[in-house]
């Protein structure tokens, strides 16, 4: 890649930072007004507005739905004005709309973009995640058990297990590895929504939590 090629994504990086901004500020001024729906178009309209002002050649992959279920920001819709690089975008203007609704933490403007064919078009579903931080980056594998998972995680930070915290979403559908979690003698940290959040926070200088399921 050239030095003015490098510079262009380099600029383009720094707009697409610019839009979850203004997606996050618009949403804000709804937080604890009991309207998420009214949030998430705040966020929505902010960030499509500024999207198509940024010289790039951009396209939904993960968005807001379908053509005919979203009216912006939909799964095929073109962003930008045409001009410069071709990016593919994985987009959610507001995760946890309930939380900025209620008041509560974790709210996130999210956007993930990478070159044309570059990410994974992923239907609406449920998915195994699991979130760390660097310095356990190499070690963890979904197809481990919370066991194994956990014990590594320990390692790679210099920890005993009993020192690891993992972070679940409070659903029954975790039930079983909650229960798998503590019997390895780690904690767990349970919360209500904002899974993205969560894992952001396993990669901060200061965690707890140390892993994000």
């Amino acid at each position: 890649m050239s030095n003015s090629s490098g510079s262009t994504f380099a600029n383009v990086a720094l707009e697409f930072v610019r839009v979850t901004e203004v997606g996050a500020i618009a949403a804000a001024r709804w937080i604890g007004k009991g309207d998420g729906h009214a949030a998430d178009k705040a966020a929505v309209d902010a960030m499509r507005e500024y999207f198509n002002g940024i010289d790039f050649n951009g396209e939904i992959v993960i968005g807001e739905g379908a053509k005919d279920e979203a009216a912006e920001l939909y799964v095929g819709e073109k962003l930008g004005t045409g001009k410069g690089p071709l990016f593919e975008i994985a987009i959610d203007p507001l995760e946890c709309t309930d939380s900025v609704a209620n008041g509560r933490p974790n709210a996130i403007s999210v956007i993930a973009t990478g070159p044309k064919g570059s990410l994974y078009r992923a239907a609406d579903s449920y998915m195994e995640k699991l979130a760390v931080g660097r310095l356990a980056s190499q070690v963890i594998d979904l197809d481990a058990s919370a066991k194994d998972n956990i014990t590594k995680v320990a390692k790679a930070l210099g920890k005993d297990v009993s020192e690891v915290t993992v972070a679940i979403l409070d659903r029954d559908r975790h039930e079983t590895l909650i229960a798998e979690v503590r019997a390895t003698g780690a904690r767990v940290q349970l919360f209500t929504d904002g899974d993205v959040a969560m894992a952001i926070a396993t990669c901060l200088s200061s965690p707890p939590p140390h892993c994000a399921r």
